[in-house]
């Protein structure tokens, strides 16, 4: 009996999506599903989840799925065969098209289960089962305190990041550091009682600080959306979608004093989230919202110079090999010997009253030792210099074979990707499968002939890091410019298509 009820509500949903209804053409539907993706077999701190928006307005058909996942294919747990995988049984079942529907990872680095395919294509069942009449609301939150650009403008024009493969660079060679986007893109979707049914918040930072334990997590976007639901209420789900969160980490993520701890940067941002939509009126709230979905494929050139990379950042080690130097202290004896002239520049070796006395004496043999370590100690602090800067460039290296193998696996062929736009009334949403840097949505909202202009990556599969075309030429060698796959000129043939989508919209 229960499965024939299921089959009746399935083919009535099918006929509400095949058939529009003249009646309530615009009128905007909306439903939500959620189905826990975390891999059970593994230790993990909370769970994980792939979270279904459906919404339909007359004969457009929008899903949105959200899932706590690293990426849409090729690197972590989801398979490259998820995405059409998810799109050809939802076409197969409920008649929705393949270009309506958008898969944005979170970008955090928990483990998923093996049939996520399966339990993505459950939620969005439930999703488009639980469809109710809608009015939805627009606005923008703001949090500047959870992240921080990882790239660093060095003084010799070159830049590096901060990241956990790297070392840092001394603080005399750091000249300034990049932008963030404080900006939280805010959706709120109200059912026709006024009880929130749905919250949609676009924000930009990488999801890595995990947590004490180190196990698999959700990171703080888990964290910022159950703070969301819980102060809601009303079975409210709340969808974060990762932004151009390319060069952005979170505050202290090189911090080696405290454990690692995400949830308070979620509490921060969940919080944030409320405050902004608290600025969204419920009288303003609109009651048929225009729904409009765009899906453009784009062919994007690959990089072509990884060999001269290659001999410029092999050169450059060569060079820093060049400058190790001979030297009599070893870590055991330059650590205490280093800690003794910080502490006591002037008298390093022994009290004060010590060398007093051999001055009288018509002795400098204190001196003359303190002259020659303070000699060894520069030639060693020279050389963990250059250690730390060949190890840098020696993880890049690696990164850069690694896509220079991939490109001529391709046969050199052209990226493509796609690059989504959605409206819903006053909000707006571009989306690309690359980790988009900061700078570049930046750019498109400065551009954005709407109020409300938000940019999301890591959506409908994964091309690696898409740094602005000034980052993918730097000479220092960052993990942006040497872990992608796209040529220099790859950005303004993205942003001008942007342009053309919200212009569109």
């Amino acid at each position: 009996m229960l499965a024939a009820l299921q089959r009746i509500a399935v083919l009535t949903i099918l006929v509400l999506f095949a058939v529009p209804d003249r009646t309530v053409q615009a009128e905007l539907l909306a439903g939500t599903g959620r189905a826990d993706i975390t891999r059970q077999t593994a230790p993990f701190n909370d769970p994980l989840y792939a979270k279904a928006l459906a919404l339909r307005s007359g004969q457009q058909t929008l899903v949105l799925i959200t899932v706590d996942a690293v990426s849409i294919g090729r690197i972590g747990y989801i398979r490259d065969t998820y995405l059409q995988q998810v799109r050809d049984v939802l076409q197969q079942e409920l008649g929705i098209s393949p270009q309506s529907v958008f898969v944005n990872a979170s970008h955090c680095h928990g483990t998923v289960c093996e049939d996520v395919a399966e339990r993505t294509i459950a939620a969005v069942r439930e999703a488009v089962q639980n469809m109710v009449p809608v009015r939805a609301g627009t606005g923008a939150g703001q949090e500047v305190r959870i992240m921080e650009n990882r790239r660093l403008l060095l003084h010799d024009g070159s830049e590096t990041d901060v990241r956990r493969a790297y070392s840092m660079p001394w603080d005399d060679e750091v000249a300034a550091i990049g932008p963030v986007d404080p900006e939280i893109g805010l959706l709120r979707l109200d059912r026709r009682d006024g009880t929130p049914l749905a919250i949609i918040y676009n924000f930009a930072c990488h999801p890595i600080h995990g947590v004490p334990s180190g196990l698999s997590s959700a990171d703080f976007p888990g964290f910022a959306s159950a703070v969301i639901e819980e102060n809601l209420g009303h079975d409210c789900l709340a969808f974060f979608i990762q932004g151009c969160a390319g060069d952005i980490n979170p505050v202290i993520y090189k911090d080696v004093s405290t454990p690692h701890d995400c949830e308070p940067f979620g509490n921060m941002l969940g919080l944030n989230v409320l405050r902004g939509l608290r600025s969204i009126p419920a009288d303003q709230m609109q009651t048929d919202p225009e729904l409009q979905v765009i899906n453009r494929s784009l062919e994007l050139p690959r990089a072509e110079d990884f060999q001269t990379r290659l001999v410029s950042l092999e050169q450059k080690q060569e060079q820093l090999l060049s400058q190790l130097g001979g030297t009599d202290l070893n870590f055991r004896n330059f650590l205490p010997l280093y800690l003794q002239h910080k502490l006591n520049p002037d008298h390093p070796t022994f009290y004060s009253h010590r060398y007093l006395l051999e001055e009288r004496n018509g002795s400098n043999g204190l001196q003359q030792l303190d002259e020659v370590n303070q000699r060894s100690l520069e030639a060693y602090l020279k050389n963990i210099r250059t250690m730390e800067q060949l190890s840098r460039l020696q993880v890049n290296r690696r990164l850069l074979q690694m896509h220079q193998k991939q490109t001529e696996e391709a046969g050199n062929q052209p990226l493509t990707v796609e690059v989504g736009g959605i409206r819903i009334g006053d909000f707006r949403l571009v989306t690309f499968p690359g980790e988009l840097t900061v700078q570049i949505g930046l750019n498109i909202k400065q551009k954005s002939p709407h109020r409300f202009t938000f940019v999301a990556g890591y959506t409908n599969g994964y091309i690696y890091y898409t740094p602005t075309t000034k980052q993918r030429l730097n000479t220092g060698f960052a993990q942006e410019d040497c872990d992608t796959l796209v040529a220099p000129e790859w950005q303004p043939l993205f942003e001008s298509t942007v342009e053309q989508v919200l212009s569109e919209l």
